[in-house]
């Protein structure tokens, strides 16, 4: 899989393109590594212009504010999901295991490919997990999202909403099932880690994705199925 896509995202997410400079790529890089090991609430852009030796104006000059870099990132995570889904279902013609194969992941938590030759995706799927749900659970969510600041992860669940129906055209409820799973699937990962009571996904050693595979595959193929529905094992 190439390691250097070109991902494009909404012009609205920022001031000007961060992949077209060294600052804009330094911007973006260290903003990973800082949310990441900080947390959104302690990230600043007073912060991250420190570490990569520049001013807060600087960063200001690609971003509005912290919150659109946090929209570009997940953004730009949705997009490389997106085309990991592509990738590994382009030639599978089986409705069911094209949907397994999102299934598995999703599921993913440490993910070895890199997004690019500069950005650490392993770090960014962290912030996902934590922190994705953050650029839309915000009193400015109608207007971003008539701003089209959602489009991608919208898209991506629309995409794999018609491979619901594929299985089953009558089920009702293709998008609220698709973005369960996505919403899922970040929770109990989180979870697991930090309040784990809550569920029976255990950790992030080898083997332990296919406990929140069968998780998630229990709750979709059992919410689609019809009376003559059976997929194949």
């Amino acid at each position: 899989m190439s390691a250097g896509i070109r991902i494009e995202l909404n012009h609205k997410l920022y001031l000007r393109d961060p992949d077209q400079t060294d600052l804009g790529r330094a911007i973006l890089k260290e903003s990973i590594r800082l949310i990441d090991e900080l947390g959104f609430e302690q990230f600043t852009f007073k912060k991250l212009a420190q570490c990569i030796h520049s001013t807060e104006a600087s960063v200001y000059r690609y971003f509005e504010n912290k919150h659109k870099l946090l929209l570009y990132l997940v953004s730009w995570y949705w997009n490389w999901l997106d085309y990991r889904i592509c990738y590994h279902t382009h030639n599978v013609a089986d409705a069911a295991e094209r949907l397994r194969i999102f299934i598995r992941i999703l599921a993913q938590y440490q993910i070895k490919e890199q997004l690019s030759s500069y950005l650490d995706i392993e770090s960014l799927s962290r912030i996902v997990v934590v922190e994705a749900s953050k650029a839309y659970l915000t009193k400015e969510v109608d207007n971003d999202n008539n701003n089209g600041l959602f489009q991608d992860y919208k898209s991506l669940c629309h995409k794999i909403a018609m491979v619901v129906l594929e299985l089953n055209p009558s089920y009702p409820y293709p998008h609220a099932l698709v973005s369960t799973l996505f919403e899922a699937a970040r929770k109990q990962w989180f979870f697991s880690q930090h309040l784990p009571s809550l569920t029976e996904v255990k950790g992030t050693q080898q083997g332990q994705e296919s406990n929140l595979v069968q998780f998630l595959t229990h709750l979709a193929f059992d919410a689609i199925k019809g009376t003559n529905f059976s997929p194949v094992s």
